[in-house]
């Protein structure tokens, strides 16, 4: 039996909507340089940083334990400030056949609100469900947000 599932979280930040989303849609290299202890490395491995179809690997720590995976930008919506990753190698792949990761940032008076949906398909029913993933997105969204605030 599948179980297939949808975790969301939303974040209220102070930093502008148009550059928390580029950090995400073409600058996550320098996502390690913000949050290092959180993410230590993130590779091109086909493709360039912005366009769909280009696949990155992500270095995260999680858990106290280092981890890798690899993702595929799947779509990108400027207008709506949304991306699209869609996972596919890694320790994550361990417990799901897929793993989807949506980010969507949201205009909001002076700050933004990001938005963090994972929809997944666990590879058996004892499966954990992800929320050290989301909880890891968050953390990342936090430092981006405080590094942007300073900058």
């Amino acid at each position: 039996m599948s179980v297939v599932g949808k975790l969301e979280v939303e974040v209220e930040i102070q930093s502008s909507a148009d550059k928390f989303y580029h950090i995400f849609r073409s600058r996550a290299h320098h996502i390690p340089n913000i949050c290092p202890e959180k993410v230590s490395a993130i590779d091109v491995h086909e493709g360039d940083w912005e366009n769909v179809g280009s696949i990155k690997k992500w270095n995260y720590v999680l858990d106290k334990n280092a981890e890798s995976a690899k993702e595929t930008v799947e779509s990108i919506d400027d207008e709506n400030k949304v991306v699209t990753f869609n996972i596919f190698e890694g320790e994550i792949m361990q417990c799901y056949k897929s793993f989807k990761s949506i980010l969507q940032v949201i205009e909001k008076g002076e700050g933004a609100l990001v938005k963090w949906t994972i929809e997944y398909e666990k590879v058996n029913e004892n499966a954990p469900t992800p929320d050290k993933y989301l909880d890891l997105a968050v953390g990342v969204t936090k430092d981006i947000d405080a590094h942007l605030v300073k900058a």
